[in-house]
């Protein structure tokens, strides 16, 4: 189980990062665990030339899950260059589901990712 955090951890990691490289200047996030599932929170802003990035995410995060990708390469979430879409798929190979909306500069998502297998 504490693995499976240090991977929802990763996550909110990795995507601080990558908002951070689009120019936010306020991020918000929290995970929350009720029972075998994770709830990741996130919430940021970004630079309005980065929107096709943003409009993006929805695509890269909803791939499939690979638990084979996920248990091999987890620790490297957030390693790689900030703004970097290799990473975000990484991360969506790693959680079950992602709800993204996006108003004006602003981005707020919910992913879900199983914690015990």
């Amino acid at each position: 189980m504490m693995q499976e955090m240090r991977k929802a951890s990763k996550i909110v990691e990795e995507l601080t990062l990558y908002f951070l490289a689009l120019g936010a200047d306020h991020v918000e996030s929290s995970i929350d665990k009720q029972g075998r599932k994770g709830t990741i929170r996130f919430r940021a802003n970004y630079d309005p030339e980065y929107r096709n990035k943003v409009e993006k995410l929805e695509e890269l995060l909803n791939q499939s899950k690979n638990h084979g990708m996920e248990d091999l390469y987890w620790e490297l979430a957030g390693s790689g260059n900030p703004g970097d879409s290799s990473q975000i798929l990484l991360v969506g190979m790693m959680i079950d589901s992602a709800q993204i909306e996006m108003e004006g500069s602003q981005v707020s998502m919910v992913l879900q990712k199983e914690l015990e297998r």
